[in-house]
């Protein structure tokens, strides 16, 4: 099965949606599939309440290591390990695929609400076509998704606004911190299509790429940040155990376990969901507010990911079909 690997703010998942069909989706999916978008989506909202008391490197180095010693308890339990071979591209996924994007939505996060970076950080999958399509000879770019890429990225345009073009603000900065991030999720998804070669667990995948990015992020918080000289209140300190241990742990517990009844494309539908649970999230509890052009590029970027997934295109002809048939 051809596959790039998409992934949101807190966690991976891989996304193939060139498969014309997948497995069908359950109760007991579609409700593990709203949590998953409930827990993505508070990883936004966890972000901005600790961001306003920890620096960032403290935040982003608290949350991986926290969440490797979690998920080291998930693999022994399973009587597996982290093979010796891996830890190379382990070191890789966790620099583009926990380390920097980690630490550019965590910087972004404190000039940007909760539900803009969460509309931004949608944007993976767009990224994810056009890496796929540049670093791989079997996931081209084809006509939907062609018109999925350029539909987000219009969103995208939208969203930052004209007046970025002649004034780059820390605001506009820190959108453009968030894009990044997704850049190095859709970079991180095309380089972890070798642990398929490798014949690697995904459960064994997080926990060496999480790991791998604790041991680049605790030296650099300890020695720059100092977080022994912090006093967070409960709150900032509750958050970052938040995003460790629920937003990336059992996030990706959650996630596998879908992955594993219901197949890549159907997990592609988090993608929509998140945005939407951060921006109510933040409204109701941060008295976060989005102005109108924030709402437009989320429509135009929920449109774009419609397109890539092929959905739009695949239900009116499978309406016809039901009529004629």
């Amino acid at each position: 099965m051809r596959s790039f690997r998409v992934v949101h703010g807190a966690a991976p998942w891989h996304a193939s949606v060139m498969t014309p069909s997948a497995p069908r989706m359950g109760l007991v999916e579609w409700s593990l599939l709203l949590a998953l978008s409930v827990i993505w989506g508070g990883s936004f909202f966890f972000v901005a309440v600790a961001v306003e008391e920890i620096p960032v490197l403290t935040i982003v180095a608290g949350r991986v290591a926290l969440a490797a010693a979690g998920l080291w308890v998930v693999l022994a339990a399973s009587g597996r390990r982290v093979p010796h071979r891996t830890w190379g591209a382990c070191l890789v996924m966790g620099l583009v695929n926990n380390a920097l994007p980690f630490a550019l939505i965590v910087w972004g996060q404190s000039h940007l609400a909760s539900g803009v970076a969460a509309i931004l950080n949608a944007t993976t999958p767009l990224f994810g076509v056009i890496v796929a399509h540049l670093g791989t000879s079997d996931e081209r770019i084809s006509f939907g998704r062609l018109a999925g890429v350029l539909t987000g990225l219009a969103g995208v345009a939208v969203m930052v606004g004209g007046a970025a073009l002649g004034d780059l603000d820390s605001a506009v900065w820190a959108q453009i911190a968030i894009l990044g991030a997704a850049l190095c999720y859709a970079i991180a998804g095309v380089f972890g299509r070798r642990f398929a070669r490798l014949g690697v667990a995904p459960m064994q995948i997080a926990t060496g790429q999480v790991t791998a990015s604790t041991l680049m992020l605790v030296p650099l918080a300890l020695m720059l940040d100092q977080p022994w000289r912090l006093s967070p209140s409960l709150a900032a300190t509750a958050s970052v155990l938040g995003l460790a241990l629920v937003c990336t742990a059992l996030a990706y517990v959650i996630y596998f376990r879908i992955l594993a009844a219901s197949g890549a494309v159907n997990i592609l539908l988090v993608t929509f969901l998140v945005p939407v649970t951060a921006i109510l999230l933040g409204t109701v509890l941060l008295d976060e507010t989005l102005v109108p052009r924030h709402l437009v590029g989320l429509a135009a970027i929920a449109i774009g990911l419609a397109l890539i997934d092929g959905r739009l295109l695949r239900w009116p002809r499978a309406g016809r079909s039901r009529i004629s048939g």
